[in-house]
């Protein structure tokens, strides 16, 4: 993961040098964040998992536990295509397939976008992993990672990105979901996890 975090580095030192301003106040709400300890309510190790059944980008609902029938699962959780800083995981994630295969584990990647969204049909295409739509953000509230996006971060994609997240996420636009990975056994239960606030960080 060494060159993904070099490439999040020169990103972020990109994004600061080109507005300076906005990515101090992002600073500042992480900072405020992290003193309020989201993530907290995150499940943790030695927990078993819940349950979810979720639509992928062509309407297939899959579950959790058919999942779990074939091996351990790896989940992630993305806040969409749209961030640049999720897009540098999932290539990541996709490098490293061989090694997850190697364990007799599936990748899954959730966000909240709605199916056909998440990724473009070329994109999917090159995925070797499944992608499933958490429209409502249930699921990332029963793992704990439902995030309120502070109205500084909305105003931003609103005006300067011209991203509309009501509409990318199906009317639920304030929430996203905290960028976290879970490792499951076959059992279900958590081994490891990695719950970050601050999207521009990996578990590297």
């Amino acid at each position: 993961m060494k060159k993904l975090k070099e490439l999040t580095d020169a990103k972020i030192e990109s994004g600061r040098l080109a507005n300076p301003e906005f990515m101090s106040g992002v600073d500042a709400i992480f900072k405020q964040e992290k003193a309020f300890e989201q993530g907290k309510n995150a499940i943790k190790i030695g927990q078993k998992a819940p349950n979810f059944e979720l639509p992928n980008p062509e309407g297939k609902s899959i579950s959790l536990n058919f999942l779990l029938e074939k091996g351990p699962v790896v989940i992630t959780f993305y806040r969409g295509d749209w961030c640049p800083y999720c897009n540098l995981q999932l290539r990541a994630l996709q490098a490293r397939l061989d090694e997850i295969d190697a364990l007799g584990a599936t990748l899954v990647a959730i966000s909240p976008q709605v199916p056909d969204g998440s990724l473009t049909k070329d994109e999917i295409s090159k995925m070797d992993f499944i992608v499933l739509s958490d429209q409502d953000a249930k699921v990332a509230l029963q793992y704990g990672v439902a995030w309120e996006v502070p109205e500084f971060l909305i105003e931003h994609m609103r005006v300067d990105r011209k991203l509309d997240l009501n509409k990318i996420n199906n009317g639920n636009g304030n929430v996203l979901p905290i960028p976290a990975t879970f490792i499951l056994g076959q059992d279900g239960v958590v081994t490891w996890s990695y719950v970050n606030v601050d999207y521009r960080t990996d578990p590297s």
